[in-house]
């Protein structure tokens, strides 16, 4: 059906069952983690279902992404339970990151402010919101890097808007306009970079990708054992 209608526009629903084959190819070993996470980060950019059905063309599970209203997410993620939790209003949460001649890190379990501005010259900073909680629904990230650098570290499922200028310099938007998921924070990041550069990249909690990797390993292993039972 999807090649009939590869305009269509995707519901996040569609992508996250996109994800949930990904998921499923990584665990027996029929994707690599490099491939995973390649497939995975443009499942969660893509706007139709033109866009969604390559990446699980080659895929034993792979058919084309069903054109349904009725699709839901995962039950075992707890997606939107797990978003209600991290976004904590009332609490004011960290909100200034300084990196002078140095750096700064925000990483791990730690609470992102309704605005947040980090400022580095001739530094770094890094920004990882893999963990953290968000003090609001949508949180604003100010960058001003003076040759210097700021690398922001978003999680899948949570949406991106990228409105910074780079003279001299860059300022990534790679990551610009890709879906949310249901219940998922907005994070804006804008600001300046001055011969300097801001970065924004979507990376896998750590806990979930150890969590892929035991089950690939595991996969592989029951698949050797089914071997040696064949041979």
């Amino acid at each position: 059906m999807t090649e009939e209608l590869p305009e269509l526009r995707a519901s996040d629903a569609d992508r996250e069952r996109v994800a949930e084959i990904l998921r499923d190819a990584l665990a027996e070993g029929r994707l690599v983690m490099e491939e995973f996470e390649e497939r995975l980060d443009a499942a969660y950019r893509a706007r139709t279902y033109g866009e969604l059905e390559p990446l699980t063309a080659d895929l034993p599970t792979g058919a084309a992404p069903v054109v349904s209203s009725g699709l839901s997410l995962r039950k075992d993620t707890g997606a939107v339970t797990a978003w209600s939790e991290r976004i904590v209003s009332g609490v004011a949460g960290s909100s200034a990151g300084v990196g002078i001649l140095g750096g700064f890190q925000r990483k791990g379990r730690w609470t992102i402010g309704r605005r947040f501005t980090a400022v580095c010259f001739m530094g770094g900073g890094e920004i990882d919101l893999r963990e953290a909680n968000f003090a609001a629904r949508e949180v604003t990230v100010t960058c001003w890097a003076f040759m210097g650098g700021v690398n922001v570290v978003v999680p899948p499922g949570v949406e991106v808007d990228v409105r910074g200028l780079g003279i001299m310099g860059g300022f990534d938007a790679h990551e610009d306009g890709t879906p949310g998921e249901p219940g998922a924070p907005r994070v804006i990041v804008r600001g300046l970079a001055l011969m300097g550069g801001v970065g924004v990249e979507r990376k896998l909690p750590k806990a979930e990708r150890r969590r892929l990797k035991e089950e690939q390993r595991r996969q592989k292993s029951l698949d050797r054992e089914e071997r040696k039972e064949l041979g």
